[in-house]
């Protein structure tokens, strides 16, 4: 189960349709499995990139919401008037163990947000949190992984999604994909 105390989503910074299809994808894929209610993607517009997660929502289950085309400026300063907060991953952060559990603790809305090009100086001071995975270069889906899995002390692996059509059977060899109609007879 989820935590129902507020909701997370990620922000998407800067995506670029032919350079960025398959790392926001990922970013999307990870923000769902790991938890988060959402994805808000700033940038150009991908239609190809909505319409891929949304069919992973209708296979696996949500729900996930997906929206692209959004203004990260005006998306995150009506996200703080709202009373949300704001946890940026950022390499040049303070570090995660220092800072998860306040984090935690807040029962404030979360906004992730993570960059695609280079991000600009006015979301590090938008952030509540400047939050480093580590402080080495690394990909953005390793750190909303990293993090998301913090932030929810591993009860991703408990997660159930609502209208799955399919479901993965743990095993130790090979792959076991049941539909969840034969599951309930």
């Amino acid at each position: 189960m989820k935590n129902k105390d507020y909701v997370i989503y990620v922000l998407r910074l800067g995506h670029r349709t032919e350079r960025d299809k398959r790392i926001t994808t990922h970013v999307g894929l990870v923000s769902r499995a790991f938890g988060a209610d959402g994805i808000f993607i700033a940038g150009e517009r991908d239609e190809n990139v909505k319409k891929s997660l949304e069919k992973v929502v209708m296979t696996w289950g949500g729900p996930f919401r997906v929206e692209i085309g959004v203004s990260a400026k005006k998306f995150i300063r009506e996200w703080k008037l709202r009373g949300g907060e704001i946890i940026h991953l950022t390499m040049y952060g303070i570090p995660l163990p220092d800072v998860i559990e306040e984090i935690r603790k807040s029962k404030k809305d979360k906004l992730v947000v993570v960059g695609a090009e280079k991000v600009p100086p006015w979301v590090f001071d938008a952030a509540d949190w400047n939050v480093s995975i580590t402080n080495q270069p690394h990909s953005e889906v390793a750190a909303l992984a990293i993090f998301l899995h913090e932030l929810f002390e591993g009860r991703e692996f408990e997660f159930e999604f609502e209208d799955a059509k399919i479901k993965v059977i743990p095993s130790i060899r090979g792959k076991k994909i049941v539909k969840v109609e034969k599951m309930r007879n």
